[in-house]
């Protein structure tokens, strides 16, 4: 499979979770299958001091910090061309709930930025394969709300369960190892850093997720 992987800068409290985003890659290659890595071009929405957790006065670009992650072989997110690829998957990190969606500053009425928003539902029309980790179901969620119901996970805590629920998608407790499948949709999700444990084990999830990707995408 062709994958596209989407970054959302670099560092889990502003940007993608840098140990899911290789992971992901990982399985990826592990499965020999081929990455290709795109972001936005827009500024963070916010920056923040990994160390100390704290906001600072800075001004990053969301491209340049994910190139961090790809070792500077990355395309703007405009660049993606849907008939190109089989697959998309969306690591997550806060940056999906700030750089990629409003989540992160209004869960209640946010949305998913534009680029992204076509690419997804254009993936979708097209039949093809959708991954997403530890909170980019939230992403999914906006997207297909009002117009599918997707069976997805967001872990085991009951709020964040109620989060899919209340946009109409099917919620599916899952621990740190699992995947939940959505055959029907194409849909595949695992909760990472949703749940507590070793990164060993989370790694467990995402290779189960990218295994479930591959059975469907030779299942066409």
């Amino acid at each position: 499979m062709k994958i596209a992987v989407i970054l959302s800068a670099c560092g889990f409290r502003d940007g993608s979770e840098i140990h899911e985003s290789v992971l992901c890659l990982l399985a990826i290659s592990q499965k020999g299958h081929e990455a290709f890595c795109f972001a936005p071009d827009q500024d963070q929405h916010v920056v923040i001091n990994h160390l100390t957790g704290t906001a600072v006065e800075d001004s990053r670009n969301v491209l340049v910090e994910s190139a961090r992650i790809a070792r500077g072989d990355i395309k703007p997110l405009d660049a993606l061309v849907c008939e190109d690829f089989d697959a998309l998957l969306l690591p997550g990190g806060f940056g999906a709930a700030l750089n990629l969606s409003t989540f992160g500053l209004d869960q209640n009425k946010y949305t998913v930025i534009e680029d992204l928003n076509i690419i997804l539902k254009k993936f979708f029309k097209l039949k093809k394969i959708i991954g997403a980790t530890c909170i980019a179901p939230v992403i999914l969620a906006k997207v297909f709300e009002g117009l599918c119901s997707l069976k997805m996970t967001l872990g085991r805590e009951v709020e964040m369960e109620n989060t899919l629920k209340k946009m109409g998608m099917e919620s599916v407790q899952a621990g740190l190892s699992d995947c939940v499948s959505d055959y029907e949709n194409k849909i595949f999700s695992t909760p990472c850093y949703m749940e507590s444990g070793s990164l060993s084990d989370m790694f467990i999830g995402v290779q189960k997720m990218l295994e479930e990707m591959e059975n469907s995408f030779l299942a066409k």
